[in-house]
């Protein structure tokens, strides 16, 4: 049964949370109109589109972006307040332990992990495709591929190649397709380009030749013109790498099976994205032991110090976060370990501080 403390504790973790969500909101929505004003006179934007499918689809992918931050500057503040009032001392002096403290912390942190999870799985990637399809439309320049000899594997067995791909009519120069049976070549298609039809849904081969082989017996064909369904669509040369972002947890776990099996190179930048979507929402619960822990006692320097000391580990955390995932971006670390690992470290900063804490 929850006591009163607790239901105190948990109004003022999640109330505090969401105040400082709106105050850093107003703030950073007013820093990114003044940035971006000039572009959406200049592109002639609607405001009916700036407010609903820009700033609307803004905000809870801002709130899930720093939610680490606005937790521990939440535990943080009204902690640090309950502190410097006595109230922490008079809770412990009553006989109630450090442990049990936190467990309307504990409570809290559950509740705004499954909000950012939701957030994050569910709710985000259809906001941010319409967030970033305005951005495609009156913030970006267009997309252009600038790939050269470009590789996929498009089924088992099965490897197309082209030269380049032009987004701004859906041709890719010098194409070729190999298909392979138990690793031995069973055929051949070179053609000086391949172009999407849009009528059809399918791609046009033009000026092809195929070599059919059959063991030692090799059989040849040719012609202008050709149709043909590939696994691959227009929209695979011609996104940027944030696409990831507009898809949920299901359908990011397709899209990852499906570059698996095509081979795709940036395979890494895809894993990380899922994996965060488990991990960002567990730091939830480490941040606001960090917090508890660091907040819960008097110091020299106040309520400042508090706030200045929990910015700088939380900011930390982040930087921590992002090179983390640059390592293995790179290759030089497992997605996996390295979307974990600063919440593995901070597991061990938050059980020390834990430790110190009570006494």
């Amino acid at each position: 049964m929850l006591k009163k403390i607790d239901i105190y504790i948990i109004k003022k973790f999640i109330g505090t949370f969401f105040f400082a969500i709106i105050l850093i909101i107003s703030i950073a929505i007013v820093f990114d109109i003044t940035e971006r004003i000039d572009d959406f006179i200049e592109k002639e934007a609607p405001l009916s589109e700036i407010i609903f499918d820009y700033y609307m689809n803004f905000v809870p992918y801002f709130v899930n972006l720093y939610s680490a931050l606005f937790t521990f500057i939440a535990v943080i503040f009204f902690t640090s307040k309950m502190a410097y009032n006595t109230e922490i001392i008079a809770i412990l002096s009553s006989g109630v332990s450090f442990l049990r403290l936190m467990l309307p912390y504990l409570l809290s942190a559950i509740i705004i992990a499954l909000f950012s999870f939701i957030l994050n799985s569910y709710i985000i990637p259809p906001a941010n495709k319409n967030r970033l399809e305005f951005a495609e439309k009156y913030l970006k320049n267009p997309y252009r591929n600038y790939d050269k000899h470009i590789h996929k594997q498009i089924l088992p067995g099965v490897y197309m190649y082209m030269e380049s791909y032009s987004t701004t009519t859906h041709t890719g120069q010098l194409f070729s397709l190999e298909k392979f049976e138990d690793k031995k070549l069973v055929s051949k298609l070179t053609s000086d380009y391949i172009k999407w039809n849009k009528e059809t849904k399918k791609w046009d081969i033009y000026n092809y030749f195929i070599r059919h082989i059959d063991g030692l017996d090799e059989r040849f064909e040719k012609g202008k013109k050709i149709d043909t369904s590939l696994t691959v669509k227009p929209k695979d040369f011609s996104s940027r790498l944030n696409i990831v972002e507009t898809m949920n947890i299901h359908e990011l776990n397709s899209f990852i099976e499906q570059q698996k099996v095509r081979g795709a190179s940036n395979i890494e930048s895809y894993l990380i994205e899922k994996y965060n979507r488990i991990a960002y929402p567990f730091s939830t619960f480490i941040l606001t032991l960090i917090g508890v822990t660091i907040a819960s006692r008097k110091v020299k320097g106040g309520i400042g110090l508090h706030i200045g000391l929990g910015i700088a580990i939380s900011f930390s955390y982040i930087l921590f976060m992002r090179f983390s995932s640059q390592f293995a971006i790179n290759g030089s670390l497992n997605p996996l370990v390295a979307v974990w690992l600063p919440n593995i470290i901070f597991v061990f900063v938050g059980y020390i501080s834990y430790r110190i804490a009570p006494k």
